[in-house]
C-alpha cells in the first residue's frame, strides 16, 4: 500500500503526469493547481508526503514550504520539491523536512525512488 501523496503544481500535463505515475506505483493522490488550495488539502486529505512547485499563482512553493514548517501539525511533512528554476534549490535548503528537489523536466523514475524513499519512516 502506498502513501497518501499531495502533488501542487500550476502545469495541467505535470499534474496528469505526476498522478498517473504515482497511482501506478500504489499511491493515492489529490492534487492542486495553485497555491492557494493547500491548506484546505492538508487538513482535509493529510498526506503522507507533498510534492510541491516552486512558483504558483497564489501562494509560491517557497512561503507554503515556511507554513508548513511553521505549523505543529504538518512540520514534519516530507515534501519533493519540483521546479523549472535550478538555482531555487538553495532556499530549500533550510527546511529539515525537503526530503528532494528535482528540475524540471525530471526523470520519473528518479522521482518515484525519491517519493518511495521519503516515505520511508526513520530509524
Amino acid at each position: 500500500m502506498g502513501g497518501k501523496i499531495l502533488v501542487v503544481d500550476d502545469d495541467l500535463e505535470i499534474l496528469r503526469i505526476l498522478q498517473d505515475a504515482l497511482r501506478a506505483a500504489g499511491h493515492e493522490v489529490r492534487v492542486c493547481d495553485n497555491g492557494g488550495c493547500v491548506e484546505k488539502e492538508l487538513k482535509d486529505f493529510k498526506p503522507d508526503l507533498l510534492l510541491l512547485d516552486v512558483m504558483l499563482p497564489g501562494i509560491d512553493g517557497y512561503t507554503l514550504a515556511l507554513k508548513i514548517t511553521e505549523d505543529p501539525a504538518t512540520r514534519d511533512l516530507p515534501i519533493v520539491v519540483l521546479s523549472g528554476l535550478e538555482p531555487s534549490e538553495g532556499m530549500f535548503q533550510r527546511f529539515p523536512q525537503v526530503a528532494a528537489f528535482f528540475t524540471k523536466p525530471f526523470n520519473p523514475k528518479q522521482l518515484l525512488e525519491a517519493v518511495s524513499k521519503a516515505l520511508t519512516p526513520k530509524a
